[in-house]
């Protein structure tokens, strides 16, 4: 039987490459891919991403080769991304704790957390959160990502993320210990060598901003714990990190083999690699 997996997307602008690394392994093997955005709006790529002559200013290097520039214009002008599954609509918000009646609330809150948990089990076999600037603004620190990531965590299947959406997992946390799920882990994400200077941007807003708002390796490094570990592995061309049920890729240049890996964990049982 086909996988399933589930793609999460920033209204805000993904960066074409993470997108398609992974969607490209998926296809490859004939997954039935859905893909969902925080409200339902239609995902698009950052400009920057879909230009071979865009040169990353970390790195003093273009990042966005010819094949992969034209395989994100082909995927921003077809009708895959048309239509997402929308989270606001499918997963409940949490009530203020200032709400009236507000005990009654939590319970309708929990009872449709438990109808998501069993979406999640009988229609998916997979999550993957796809990154570049725009995570920050909708889906680092937003709850029904939040309880999204603890549904798949719950049932045991594989989690995947990439540079910026690394970030909803340090902050994705059970109300009862407070506790980031990646405690203890090992993880990659986006390395502080990484960082802009200037020039973080999101679509759809006139907010343009100098450096990202926080910087993605302190949070991780200090999420996993004394027991687990951040790996930047800065120098080397590449940084996936599988440690069950988490798969993470520091970056851009991980993309396709994010895609990879995770195919390794669906298929070939695979539950450790990269530390």
């Amino acid at each position: 039987m086909s996988k399933r997996v589930l793609i999460v997307l920033s209204e805000y602008g993904y960066w074409g490459e993470e997108l398609v690394g992974p969607l490209s392994a998926f296809d490859e093997r004939g997954y039935d891919v859905t893909f969902a955005t925080p409200t339902g709006r239609r995902a698009h790529a950052l400009p920057p991403s879909t230009d071979p002559g865009f040169v990353d200013p970390p790195l003093g290097r273009p990042v966005v080769s010819e094949a992969v520039a034209k395989l994100t214009r082909e995927v921003e002008a077809s009708s895959r991304l048309e239509n997402p599954l929308d989270l606001s609509s499918w997963l409940p918000e949490r009530p203020y704790t200032s709400d009236g009646d507000y005990l009654r609330g939590l319970e309708a809150y929990n009872r449709a957390l438990d109808a998501v948990a069993e979406d999640v089990r009988t229609r998916y076999d997979a999550l993957l959160l796809v990154g570049g600037s725009g995570p920050i603004v909708d889906m680092a620190n937003n709850g029904r990502v939040h309880d999204l990531l603890l549904a798949f965590l719950r049932t045991g299947k594989p989690i995947g993320a990439e540079c910026y959406g690394v970030a909803c997992l340090a902050f994705a946390r059970d109300w009862e210990d407070r506790a980031s799920i990646i405690r203890g882990k090992h993880v990659t994400g986006h390395c502080k060598e990484y960082d802009y200077k200037d020039g973080t941007g999101f679509l759809g807003t006139d907010f343009a901003m100098g450096p990202p708002p926080y910087p993605l390796e302190y949070i991780l490094r200090d999420a996993t714990g004394p027991d687990g570990r951040y790996h930047g592995n800065f120098g080397r061309e590449t940084s996936v990190v599988v440690d069950y049920p988490f798969v993470t890729g520091r970056s851009t240049p991980d993309s396709f083999l994010t895609g990879t890996t995770m195919v390794a964990v669906l298929e070939d049982g695979l539950t450790r690699y990269g530390w």
